[in-house]
């Protein structure tokens, strides 16, 4: 798999004043670059009569978040409207696309959304998700 056959996806829908609910998917425009990392908390279990001298653990609570950057374009409207989201504090669903097929999606809270304006390259954007509840598989486009 190529790395530009990932795409990361926004329901336009979840960010509407009056959500319709049914779910438009729309890729977050211009981009290069995404990260999508899964974490789990290892909880310390051990006991003195139960490891035999070794560490034992659990599973803890589960997270995760996606990180993306790309080519900044005004008039990309995803971008606009996480930007608006973000300052309203919406909560947006969030996709991964491979090759045109949907993956996993979840819900998440948008960290961070920055602007690069270098003076001599292309202007950029970089953005944050942080996952709220768990991501989960797509069953149905």
């Amino acid at each position: 798999m190529r790395g530009v056959d990932i795409l990361i996806m926004i329901d336009k829908d979840s960010l509407a004043s009056t959500p319709t609910g049914v779910a438009e998917w729309v890729a977050a425009g211009g981009q290069r670059n995404a990260t999508i990392s899964e974490t789990s908390e290892a909880l310390d279990v051990t006991t003195k009569d139960g490891g035999a001298g070794s560490y034992q653990y659990e599973y803890g609570l589960y997270g995760w978040s996606i990180s993306a950057d790309g080519i900044y374009a005004p008039s990309e409207e995803a971008f606009s409207l996480l930007k608006q989201a973000m300052r309203q504090r919406k909560k947006v669903k969030v996709r991964i696309s491979e090759a045109g097929t949907a993956k996993e999606e979840g819900e998440a809270l948008i960290t961070s959304l920055d602007t690069e304006a270098p003076y001599d390259d292309s202007a950029t954007y970089s953005m944050e998700f942080q996952g709220t509840g768990f991501l989960t598989a797509v069953t149905a486009p």
